[in-house]
C-alpha cells in the first residue's frame, strides 16, 4: 500500500481521526486570538505578534533569541545551515526526522553529510555513539560539526540524563548541540520538567506549533543571537520569511497559554485507548501522546475499512500501526474509537476505564 494512502482526507462524517496530531483545527478560542491579532510585515521585523511570540519561546527555553517559521522542516533546515558549512557532518539518529523524512534537505541545499548513528528501542544516542562518529581532523573525512537530537523520539520522551550524556559527548569534542522537538512540549509533560531544563544542553531548539499544540502553522527556533541572525537569513533564502504572520504567531501565543497545560489529557486518553486493545487480545503500546498496535499486515486494509465505516481515521503501517491522540479527541471521540476495534476484534465493551498499559 502506498505510504499515503490511507492519509487521504477524512472522509465526511469522521468522529474521531487518529491519523496524527497534525490534523488539529483551531479552537474558537484560538481563531478569535488570530482575528485580532496586531500585524506588520515580519521580513522588516515590525510585526509585533511574531515579536512577542520569539520573545516568549526564547525566554521560556532559556536562549536569547527565536526566529519563527512556517514550518518545522524549515526550522529545523535553517539550524543546521547555521550550525554548518558545505562539506561538513552532522551526526544524528537513525530514525530521527532530520534523517528520515526531510527529504535530506541539509545534504541537496546545504552539502551537509548526515552520518546515522544507531540507536536502541527507546531511541537513546549513547555517548559512546557519538564520540565513535566524530571523525579525525583528516582531509579523508567530513568535519563533524554538529550533533542533532529528537524528543520526543517515535512518541517516547527521552530522559535528561541520556539527553545530558550524549550532549556532554558531543561539546567535549567541540560540536554544537541540537534538538528537533516537533512534540518537545509532549516530552516536558512526559518527564515532569521545566522547558528551560530540557532546553539547556543545546545550541539550537525547534519547537513545533501546529502538532499537539493544535495551531495551524508555525515553528520556532530559539538559540543564541547569533546563530539565530544566521538563520533568519536562511529563512529569507529557503522562502519563508513572511509579512503579517501575526496572525499565525497569535495562534501560536495562544497555544503555549491554553493548550500546553493540557497535554496530559492526550496521554492519559493513549493509556486508556491502549489498555482498550490490549483487553481485546491485541498486540499494543503507549508513548504519551502515541500508540502502537502491530498486527498483521493481512488484517490491515480489513481494520482500515472497518474503522472508518465507524467513523475513525488510522493511518498507514510502518510497521506498527501509530495512533495519535490530540486535542480535537475528546472522551466521546475516544469511545467510539474503542468501540470500533473492539468490534474488529470481536471484543464486547469491557467499561474498563483503565489509565495504563
Amino acid at each position: 500500500m502506498n505510504a499515503y494512502a490511507s492519509m487521504r482526507g477524512a472522509a465526511l462524517g469522521t468522529l474521531c481521526d487518529l491519523r496524527s496530531d497534525t490534523v488539529t483545527t483551531p479552537c474558537k478560542g484560538m481563531r478569535a486570538a488570530m482575528a485580532a491579532a496586531e500585524v506588520g510585515d515580519d521580513v522588516y521585523g515590525e510585526d509585533p505578534t511574531v515579536t512577542r511570540l520569539e520573545d516568549h519561546l526564547a525566554q521560556m527555553m532559556g536562549k536569547e533569541a527565536g526566529v519563527f517559521f512556517p514550518t518545522g522542516t524549515q526550522s529545523n533546515l535553517a539550524a543546521l545551515l547555521a550550525h554548518c558549512g558545505r562539506g561538513d557532518e552532522i551526526l544524528v539518529g537513525e530514525r530521527q526526522h532530520i534523517r528520515t523524512s526531510e527529504a535530506a534537505g541539509a545534504s541537496v541545499l546545504g552539502g551537509i553529510a548526515l552520518w546515522p548513528l544507531a540507536q536502541g528501542a527507546d531511541g537513546i544516542l549513547t555517548a559512546e555513539a557519538v564520540r565513535s562518529a566524530i571523525k579525525a581532523d583528516d582531509p579523508h573525512y567530513p568535519v563533524t560539526r554538529l550533533l542533532c537530537l529528537e524528543n520526543t523520539l517515535g512518541g517516547h520522551a527521552i530522559a535528561l540524563d541520556a539527553i545530558q550524556t550524549a550532549a556532554q559527548a558531543a561539546r567535549q569534542a567541540g560540536l554544537a548541540v541540537h534538538l528537533d522537538g516537533a512534540r518537545f512540549f509532549n516530552a516536558t509533560t512526559a518527564l515532569a520538567c521545566a522547558p528551560e531544563m530540557l532546553a539547556a544542553p543545546f545550541d539550537t531548539l525547534s519547537i513545533c506549533l501546529s502538532k499537539g499544540l493544535g495551531a495551524p502553522v508555525g515553528s520556532v527556533l530559539v538559540g543564541d543571537r547569533d546563530r539565530l541572525a544566521k538563520a533568519r537569513r536562511w529563512r529569507k533564502m529557503l522562502g519563508g520569511a513572511m509579512r503579517q504572520s501575526g496572525v499565525m504567531a497569535a495562534a501560536g501565543l495562544y497555544a503555549l497559554e491554553h493548550i500546553v497545560s493540557r497535554l496530559a489529557d492526550d496521554h492519559a486518553r493513549a493509556a486508556r485507548l491502549a489498555h482498550a486493545l490490549c483487553d481485546t487480545g491485541a498486540r499494543a503500546r503507549v508513548e504519551t501522546n502515541m500508540v502502537f498496535l502491530t498486527l498483521p499486515e493481512a488484517q490491515y486494509d480489513a481494520l482500515h475499512d472497518h474503522m472508518a465505516r465507524n467513523g475513525v481515521q488510522i493511518g498507514g503501517k510502518s510497521p506498527e500501526i501509530r495512533l495519535v491522540l490530540h486535542r480535537d479527541v475528546d472522551d466521546a471521540a475516544l469511545e467510539a474509537a474503542i468501540s470500533g476495534f473492539q468490534a474488529f476484534f470481536g471484543q464486547p465493551d469491557s467499561g474498563s476505564p483503565a489509565s495504563g498499559a
